[in-house]
């Protein structure tokens, strides 16, 4: 739905969990394993980032952002369960996430942008104009994520699905710096029975209203 908006409004569109899901995959891709990770200190893992450049370009097909680390496109290789699985728990660190808290926190000076995250309403952009926080059944959520892995060529089942959007939840819910909640000040939108036509319209009538 944000990309949705982003595009009827002519706005920029960023999605801070892709940001993570780079991270990720810089880090698996080197070969570091989580506990090697978390027992980095606060200067390795400033170093670490320091070789990472995390940046976002349209697509002239789709009209759509895509994610570049080091300047390589990497929509596709982020959205692999193995990165799912490790996300939560690299995005939880404070330094990894200062530093991404800063980056969005730069795209947003000029305004004119729709993002979607955890933790956009209540810690990077806490007086936004409007929040919006969805949510729906963890089935719900788990049959949607699935078809799309599926139509991307990703081979998971269900089970598998189910467990990771289970597991991340948890632990973002729980994570010391930056959990996911809500903003007491956001509009919940439960979509779970909604088509994407009808969420699309509920949020464009609360932008209306705002303007």
């Amino acid at each position: 739905m944000a990309k949705a908006i982003a595009k009827k409004l002519g706005y920029r569109y960023i999605d801070s969990g892709a940001m993570y899901r780079a991270i990720t995959l810089f880090v698996q891709q080197h070969d570091i394993t989580l506990q090697e990770l978390q027992a980095m200190s606060e200067e390795q893992l400033e170093t670490m980032m320091n070789h990472i450049h995390i940046s976002f370009h349209v697509n002239p097909e789709t009209g759509l952002s895509e994610i570049y680390l080091n300047e390589i496109n990497v929509e596709r290789k982020i959205r692999d369960l193995k990165v799912s699985d490790w996300v939560s728990p690299v995005s939880a660190l404070p330094a990894i996430r200062h530093r991404m808290v800063a980056l969005q926190q730069s795209y947003g000076k000029l305004k004119g942008i729709v993002m979607d995250g955890r933790d956009i309403g209540t810690m990077v952009f806490p007086h936004a104009e409007l929040k919006i926080f969805m949510t729906a059944r963890t089935d719900i959520r788990a049959k949607r994520r699935f078809d799309e892995l599926n139509q991307k060529g990703f081979m998971v089942t269900m089970d598998e699905v189910l467990k990771n959007i289970e597991d991340r939840d948890y632990t973002d819910t729980h994570r010391a710096e930056s959990p996911l909640r809500q903003a007491e000040d956001a509009i919940v939108l439960d979509n779970s029975d909604l088509t994407e036509e009808e969420q699309l319209a509920f949020a464009m009538e609360l932008i209306v209203s705002r303007k």
